[in-house]
């Protein structure tokens, strides 16, 4: 089994989604216009989570001069699949049961419920 995904602190989830919406390589200014539309930050606090970022192994930083790419090494299926799973372990104690209890009391629709009943039903996750 492969080494675990360590769980990324908000800030550092919120810059790895804009990562993960751009096209490899990207530019902080890529991921900037794309953090700008819900949760703008700083030029040298974003700067300073991709380094963070890099140091974790979720990016890699390919310098040219004084500008930087940044592409992620861990891919947004992979992050979730580990985030659920770990979510399912340690929250709800490996029960499907309760994990699906916990889902259907999430706020989701009865059209996303039936959306996912589907999925599940054709195979199609």
């Amino acid at each position: 089994m492969d080494a675990p995904i360590r769980r990324l602190p908000d800030a550092e989830l919120e810059v790895m989604q804009a990562v993960w919406s751009c096209e490899p390589p990207a530019s902080r200014t890529e991921i900037d216009q794309i953090l700008r539309q819900y949760h703008p930050i700083a030029s040298t606090t974003l700067l300073t989570v991709l380094t963070r970022l890099s140091e974790k192994g979720f990016l890699a930083i390919e310098k040219t001069g004084r500008s930087a790419r940044y592409t992620p090494l861990i891919t947004r299926q992979d992050y979730l699949a580990q985030q659920s799973r770990r979510f399912l372990d340690q929250l709800c104690g490996g029960s499907l049961p309760t994990f699906a209890a916990a889902l259907c009391s999430s706020g989701l629709t009865k059209q996303e419920l039936d959306q996912l009943r589907d999925l599940l039903e054709r195979g199609g996750l």
